[in-house]
């Protein structure tokens, strides 16, 4: 049976949170929905255990595949996975799942209401977040909604569905596809900007609804400078600006 759902996790070196169990909360919590549904994790090339973790897995689990890629970054995870998927809305979401799965059930009924882009926010709040990186949070939220995209609070939550031909339609029109064969620091971090913001200009009927989040991630080797990261996705936002007055998202 065809998927209706499509869920792509991409995947780099996630081995501590995948023996937490996250992908037994996803699977627990699909198997008892009323549509069918795929679930894609897409590997950036892992260089820790992951990759043996998956493939064990998927071997259990019908519902799951793996796509193993070339290491280039999150956002070229994620697009390997659109590009693979077969259901009609795609959720892109984080292997921490910090956003429940279950957050799913807040976004998919406004599909129905003829929204294409729908995507989770958490606010202003970052609970279970260091100080420091709530304190970064704010200041790049205040200047972020100064320059792009006003009107949304929190582009950076990593729960957001779409229709799978409108999420094709925005990231053909990506510039860091284009200008980038690897996505590196700040790039990874901002590119949900730049998604949100192409999807805004190709004239698609977005929705931010509020979800549940806590930092859950445990994942070895991802701790942040989270003030340089913050100021490097503040420069990635003007990137952004730039490439529109220059008529890339045209």
């Amino acid at each position: 049976m065809k998927p209706q759902i499509s869920v792509i996790i991409p995947c780099y070196n996630e081995e501590e949170n995948l023996k937490r169990g996250v992908l037994d909360q996803v699977e627990k919590y699909l198997r008892k929905q009323d549509y069918p549904s795929e679930v894609i994790i897409s590997d950036d090339e892992s260089t820790d255990a992951s990759l043996k973790f998956l493939e064990k897995y998927i071997k259990y689990h019908s519902r799951f595949k793996l796509l193993k890629n070339k290491h280039g970054g999150k956002p070229f995870a994620l697009r390997s996975g659109v590009y693979k998927a077969k259901g009609e809305i795609i959720l892109l979401t984080d292997m921490d799942q910090s956003t429940p799965i279950d957050q799913l059930a807040k976004l998919l009924p406004f599909f129905k209401k003829d929204f294409e882009v729908v995507f989770g926010s958490r606010g202003t709040i970052r609970k279970n977040a260091p100080l420091i990186r709530r304190i970064m949070a704010k200041a790049f939220l205040s200047f972020r909604r100064l320059i792009i995209l006003p009107e949304i609070v929190d582009t950076q939550c990593g729960f957001k569905a779409f229709k799978r031909t409108e999420l094709k339609k925005i990231f053909s029109k990506m510039t860091i596809f284009k200008t980038d064969k690897q996505a590196k620091g700040w790039r990874v971090t901002a590119y949900d900007v730049e998604l949100l913001f192409v999807a805004k200009k190709l004239g698609f009927k977005i929705k931010e609804v509020m979800v549940d989040w806590e930092d859950r991630d445990i994942a070895l080797g991802k701790r942040r400078n989270f003030i340089k990261e913050s100021k490097e996705m503040l420069l990635e936002v003007l990137r952004v600006k730039i490439n529109d007055w220059r008529g890339a998202y045209g």
